[in-house]
């Protein structure tokens, strides 16, 4: 090790011929993704990271000492490429390690985990089946490419392929690792640097439990709840407590949706138009009792306006012109009419009097007149007392009939929310 060091200067990139670059095989594993910030845009994971360049200056004979083929120099000591993550934003809690391996040929080997906090552009818009794709690019701070070139340890389609070491018990499923070789150009210089884009899927099952299915079954409660009575003051209630307890629901979970201050993700949309449409379902309900205790108070009326009129003697409405007058009543006025008219009448000489066969003739067609008109009287008096004990009048039957049309619009628009919601996951999380 004292031979190899002397007259080293770490200072100087480790080349004999300055012409020709030194070159550095990057490789890259995914281990775990640790935390995703949607309102920061950053993204915590842990990264195993390998370095391997060959040194010119640390070369040696095996059989000159003692067959060793390698050995481990402090990191210190030795020259090190300015590699970075342009990505990088903050130090994470990575291990030190403070030594690297080298061989007889010059080979250094420079394996380190590192805790990489990056900032990456969060798409949680389709939350929870959101995907995400952060990349890594690492690239020499100083050196251009005529300096530092940047290759692969691995082959493309190696490195994109390999998850076994990711670990995948947690939130987030690794899809792919794809990679590419580019150069860049700032200033006139040209730079060599290597892209990893990690591809990450969210696992929504738990987020489907906890925040969407509670949503969908309230506001299925709240659609069976049209099938309670209109007038029953037990629907409003009903849907007051759905609302409520809606309300306490998303303030429990409100934690667990992640904030942003790009765009409000659509799980957000979805909860703000549920309980719009709560409220819209209570707001209708009100408005049917409304309109049935209208229909109550008029009736109120019109019977109190009948009863006065049937107490005021001044009224010009005859008793025989009541629709529900009995028929002892009716007989009572037509014996007291035929008894008027008997006493008004001048007694004529039995003479005078009509035959036997015109009076017979004359009573009959009397009697079939008062047949009729108690038979008319007693078909009005039914059809008002129809009228009457019957829930479905014409205002009722109104009322009913407008509630059956907002709840069919209800369910129109919830259908049609419902659809354009799923699409939407659908589309997002595809893409």
């Amino acid at each position: 090790m004292e031979k190899l060091q002397t007259n080293y200067n770490k200072a100087v990139r480790p080349v004999k011929d300055w012409t020709q670059p030194t070159t550095i095989y990057i490789d890259f594993i995914l281990h775990a993704v640790l935390e995703v910030d949607g309102q920061n845009q950053k993204l915590r994971t842990n990264i195993w990271y390998q370095q391997i360049w060959t040194d010119e200056f640390l070369m040696w004979n095996p059989t000159s000492f003692d067959g060793i083929n390698e050995i481990s120099l402090p990191i210190e000591t030795i020259w090190i490429p300015d590699v970075l993550i342009q990505e990088f934003i903050d130090v994470g809690r990575s291990p030190y390690l403070p030594y690297v391996y080298v061989n007889s040929s010059g080979t250094v080997k420079n394996y380190k985990p590192i805790q990489v906090v990056s900032a990456c552009s969060l798409e949680i818009y389709a939350f929870p089946f959101d995907k995400q794709n952060c990349t890594f690019t690492f690239c020499s701070w100083l050196h251009t490419v005529n300096d530092i070139n940047l290759k692969l340890w691995r082959s493309f389609e190696e490195i994109e392929n390999n998850t076994r070491a990711f670990l995948g018990d947690g939130e987030w499923e690794l899809l792919s690792v794809p990679s590419k070789y580019e150069k860049m150009f700032d200033e006139g210089r040209e730079y060599a640097q290597i892209q990893f884009n990690v591809v990450i899927r969210r696992r929504p099952l738990l987020y489907v439990v906890r925040l969407l299915l509670p949503s969908i079954f309230l506001m299925l409660v709240d659609v069976t709840s049209y099938f309670l009575p209109p007038n029953s003051s037990g629907r409003i209630t009903f849907k007051c407590s759905i609302l409520l307890g809606y309300t306490v629901f998303r303030m429990n979970l409100s934690d667990d949706i992640p904030a942003t201050a790009m765009k409000t993700p659509l799980i957000g949309v979805f909860f703000a138009v549920c309980m719009a449409l709560l409220v819209i379902s209570l707001a209708e309900s009100i408005l049917i009792a409304k309109l049935l205790n209208m229909n109550e108070e008029s009736k109120a009326k019109t019977v109190f306006s009948e009863c006065c009129l049937s107490e005021d003697p001044t009224s010009d409405r005859s008793t025989i012109d009541s629709p529900c007058t009995s028929l002892r009543t009716q007989e009572g006025i037509c014996d007291d009419r035929v008894s008027d008219g008997e006493t008004g009448t001048p007694l004529q000489p039995q003479e005078d009097v009509l035959d036997t066969e015109a009076q017979s003739v004359q009573t009959k067609e009397l009697t079939m007149k008062e047949v009729l008109r108690e038979i008319s009287s007693i078909k009005l008096c039914l059809s008002q007392l129809e009228n009457e004990t019957d829930p479905k009048n014409d205002w009722l039957a109104f009322c009913y009939r407008f509630d059956t049309f907002l709840f069919r619009l209800y369910l129109l628009i919830l259908g049609v929310y419902t659809i354009t919601m799923a699409a939407l996951w659908l589309i997002w999380s595809s893409s």
